[in-house]
């Protein structure tokens, strides 16, 4: 950890990062979440019964069309030329409810981190929104990054 926040200047006012310096390399990010719900509303969705449909399906796009405009979400991202966007909503009986993850790529000059938590967090929001007649107590957390590579700051993974 370098102890220093980079979307601030000298005055200590916030500011994008500028990158023109910075080596043009392949990154990859890979971002997690969860949401949780009753066992009747896993129910719903795992058969296939939801009122507004394939609830999975629409979350899945909705990640991958997140992750392509986080740039216009979050104030100081640069906008990237993403090259991969692939989002996966797994059951979890235990939960119950769905882990998900987010992979998102790009070969580029800052990595991809916001991109996957947004492609994440999005999904999650969306299966909400999609069940939420049934199911308003549902809950969403675990929200990570699992993995980041690429740049000069090297390889992370969460432990």
């Amino acid at each position: 950890m370098t102890g220093k926040l980079t979307h601030f200047d000298a005055q200590g006012d916030a500011h994008m990062v500028d990158v023109s310096e910075k080596a043009v390399t392949d990154r990859i990010a890979v971002a997690a979440s969860y949401i949780r719900m009753l066992p009747e509303t896993f129910d719903i969705i795992q058969q296939g019964r939801a009122k507004k449909g394939d609830v999975l399906g629409v979350a899945r796009l909705a990640g991958i069309m997140a992750a392509k405009r986080t740039a216009d979400l979050i104030p100081l991202c640069h906008p990237l030329p993403i090259t991969k966007v692939a989002v996966d909503l797994t059951p979890d009986p235990d939960l119950p409810g769905y882990q998900i993850e987010a992979t998102v790529r790009t070969t580029g000059q800052t990595g991809v981190e916001m991109e996957a938590l947004t492609a994440a967090s999005v999904a999650a929001l969306t299966v909400y929104d999609m069940a939420k007649a049934v199911d308003k107590g549902m809950e969403i957390g675990g929200t990570r990054v699992l993995l980041k590579d690429g740049g000069k700051s090297g390889r992370y993974e969460a432990t």
